[in-house]
């Protein structure tokens, strides 16, 4: 007979055990969407580096944090984000900081919904003494919430050209191919 002096250890379940990411495994892969890193919170939440489709003025980044509110699409309140370097520096900044718990990722909206939010940032963007040209970087920091094509955008964009022409108007881009879209100003009470 042999004496066991020590029973061989179980490990400790950990605290948080992460689900792994919807019916693709690891990677979560939103429409219109290109994670380009991800970054683990102090609690666990996950904040992403993300971009969607290059448009005609390039590339660019922006910064979501899944557990806490912060998202931003520049850098220092002034420049957008033109760089994955930039990108992570500043996520890893705000993982370094964030206490904020895992939450569950946000579900891809109805269309009606992702027509709301399109609505929204237009009329975010609209100001009072001046018109504004429409870019596809406007809507990087709704992407997540959308979970739409760059296609779906510019179609929602030319709907609502057509039926709201006081708010947003349509033509051929001047250089290249594609179409510009402009917010025209609040009108004069």
């Amino acid at each position: 007979m042999a004496l066991t002096l020590f029973r061989p250890r179980t490990p400790a379940a950990p605290e948080f055990t992460p689900e792994p990411w919807p019916e693709i495994g690891e990677t979560w892969k939103p429409e219109g969407v290109i994670v380009t890193q991800r970054f683990l919170g102090l609690a666990g939440a996950v904040v992403l580096v993300y971009t969607a489709d290059a448009g005609v003025n390039g590339t660019y980044y922006a910064v979501t944090c899944l557990g806490c509110s912060y998202r931003t699409r520049s850098k220092a309140d002034t420049n957008y984000i033109s760089s994955e370097q930039a990108g992570g520096e500043i996520a890893n900044t705000h993982a370094a900081q964030c206490r904020a718990l895992p939450r569950d990722l946000p579900p891809r909206p109805d269309d009606g919904t992702a027509r709301e939010i399109v609505r929204r940032r237009l009329h975010a963007e609209r100001r009072s003494d001046y018109d504004v040209t429409v870019y596809l970087t406007s809507f990087h920091l709704d992407r997540l919430a959308l979970q739409r094509s760059t296609e779906w955008i510019e179609e929602e964009l030319q709907r609502l050209a057509d039926t709201q022409p006081e708010i947003l108007t349509a033509k051929p881009r001047p250089y290249g191919t594609g179409t510009e879209f402009t917010i025209l100003r609040f009108p004069k009470v």
